[in-house]
């Protein structure tokens, strides 16, 4: 079952989209420290949805919640158009695989036995490890260009390979939908778009992809629907050529700047206004 919402396009034309998943009325927060109320928000079924905003604003927060390693102070997130909150656990890792903004592994595990822990959703006590599940691994593991690497300790890989392993063991729970917190912080920029272009060819192939990105102009690139926030609130979403304004980057990130074509992909390009020159 999926939640139907409407929106109108720049010339008026109402769009209905389809959502597997979902958050309505939502209150988020830590403790005693609420970090967004009346929060509404709905993922388009076989989008490449972005969400962006300035630090502290919520991105990260909204996202936990959406993956169920956050309880909503108030408010539901729907799967399928169920509470995810009533849902048994394995039932929600074999529709939506989560990478967190920080992912420890065990010392000493290897790629393999890494990526292989994708398959704990589908097993049981009477289905256990099996040739689909060794299958699918490899077949993981040589989509995000990790194979040659899976005898090595995943602690001695470099950041940017690190990171393709552990996409690699969130596909391989088969989820069609795949969320990840902040998948290129602390990558240089090789890295970034290798990890970028990866989630956009999941994207291609039909997953759901739900990610927080820092970069508006990544973010730009590589989405079909952006959800813009600031202080706890969304304040625009859309198609990147909609929401990726002059006005709205001033408003939400406070910052002055021109926004152009892409030469590359014709996109929006966020060119930040110059330091004006001191007065002589």
């Amino acid at each position: 079952m999926t939640t139907t919402t409407a929106h109108h396009t720049k010339d008026g034309t109402e769009v209905r989209t389809t959502s597997r998943l979902s958050g309505e009325d939502l209150t988020l927060a830590y403790e005693r420290r609420t970090v967004a109320e009346n929060l509404t928000v709905a993922v388009p079924d076989a989008s490449f949805t972005v969400i962006v905003g300035p630090n502290a604003c919520g991105k990260s927060t909204l996202l936990r919640a959406l993956s169920r390693t956050l309880k909503p102070a108030r408010g539901t997130v729907l799967l399928d158009g169920r509470d995810i909150g009533t849902l048994p656990a394995k039932q929600v890792a074999r529709t939506l695989g989560l990478l967190p903004q920080t992912s420890v592994a065990p010392e000493g595990i290897t790629v393999a036995d890494l990526v292989a822990r994708g398959r704990y959703p589908h097993q049981g006590l009477l289905r256990q490890w099996s040739r689909e599940d060794e299958r699918v691994v490899n077949e993981s593991m040589d989509a995000t260009g990790v194979a040659e690497l899976s005898e090595r300790p995943v602690d001695e890989l470099s950041g940017g390979q690190r990171q393709r392993v552990w996409i690699a063991m969130a596909l391989a729970q088969q989820t069609p939908l795949l969320l990840l917190d902040e998948p290129t912080t602390y990558l240089d920029i090789t890295h970034q778009i290798e990890v970028l272009d990866l989630c956009a060819r999941l994207h291609e192939e039909g997953r759901t992809v739900v990610a927080v990105l820092h970069d508006l102009n990544h973010a730009a690139r590589y989405a079909t629907h952006l959800i813009a926030m600031r202080d706890g609130r969304v304040v625009a979403e859309g198609p990147p050529a909609r929401v990726v304004t002059e006005t709205l980057v001033q408003d939400v990130f406070r910052l002055r700047c021109r926004v152009i074509d892409d030469p590359e992909t014709g996109t929006p390009l966020v060119v930040p206004a110059a330091r004006r020159a001191a007065a002589v």
